[in-house]
C-alpha cells in the first residue's frame, strides 16, 4: 500500500476519535443537492486533494533519493528473507550486521515521506472541518454490500439497521455511504493514478 493511503486512513482515523469530532459530518440541507453532483463534487475534491499531496511531495522530497532508499532496504530484505529460508546462517549473520545501518535508511525514508505531511494535513483537516460539511448531507451514495470491515462501531463507512433507527435524519437506508467515506475510497481510487503521473509513487521500477 502507498504511503499517501496510509495518511489518507490514518486522516480518516482521526476524524473518528471522541473529541476530535464534531459529530456526523454533514448538512440536513446542504448547499450541493442531489446524489450524483454530490458524488462528483466530492470526487472532484479527492482528486485536487491527491493533486495538492503529490506537487508538495514533488517540492519537498527527493525523488530520486527516495527511490534509492526504497531498492537498498527492499534488495537487503529481499536477501535476508531469502538466507532465512534458505538456512544460510553464514550470510544471516553478514546481513545482520547491516540491521543497524538498514534500520537508519528506514528512519529517514519514514522522515522523508512524514515531512510532506506536516503541511498537507492541516489543509485536510480544514476542508473536513468547514468546507465539506455544509456543501454535502451525511450520506452521499448507496452501497450494494456493507462496508463496516472493521468490528465495532469504530470506524463504519456505511449505514447499519441501528443507525437507520436511531438516527433517520443521517441515514435514510441501510447501507447509505457516509460522504467522508465516498471521499476516502475516491482519494483511494485515485491516488495511485496521480503518484504516477506526477512521479511521485514509491515503486522503484
Amino acid at each position: 500500500m502507498e504511503h499517501n493511503l496510509i495518511f489518507d486512513f490514518l486522516n480518516m482515523v482521526s476524524l473518528q476519535i471522541p473529541g476530535l469530532s464534531r459529530g456526523p459530518m454533514g448538512s440536513t440541507n446542504p448547499i450541493v443537492k442531489g446524489m450524483i453532483p454530490s458524488v462528483i463534487g466530492i470526487m472532484l475534491i479527492a482528486i485536487g486533494l491527491n493533486l495538492f499531496n503529490a506537487m508538495i511531495k514533488r517540492r519537498m522530497v527527493d525523488q530520486n533519493k527516495v527511490k534509492k532508499l526504497l531498492k537498498d532496504t527492499r534488495a537487503w530484505q529481499k536477501e535476508r528473507i531469502a538466507a532465512f529460508k534458505a538456512k544460510d546462517q553464514e550470510k544471516i549473520d553478514e546481513l545482520n550486521k547491516k540491521s543497524a545501518y538498514m534500520n537508519k535508511m528506514n528512519m529517514e525514508l519514514m522522515q522523508l515521506n512524514m515531512r510532506p505531511m506536516m503541511i498537507t494535513f492541516l489543509p485536510l483537516i480544514l476542508v473536513f472541518y468547514f468546507v465539506l460539511p455544509p456543501l454535502f448531507s451525511y450520506t452521499v451514495a448507496v452501497s450494494p454490500i456493507p462496508l463496516n470491515f472493521i468490528p465495532g462501531n469504530f470506524f463504519q463507512l456505511t449505514c447499519t439497521a441501528d443507525k437507520v433507527a436511531s438516527t433517520p435524519s443521517i441515514c435514510k437506508h441501510v447501507n447509505d455511504l457516509y460522504f467522508w467515506a465516498w471521499y476516502f475510497l475516491s482519494s483511494a481510487s485515485f491516488s495511485g493514478i496521480i503518484m504516477r503521473l506526477t512521479k511521485t509513487t514509491m515503486d522503484t521500477s
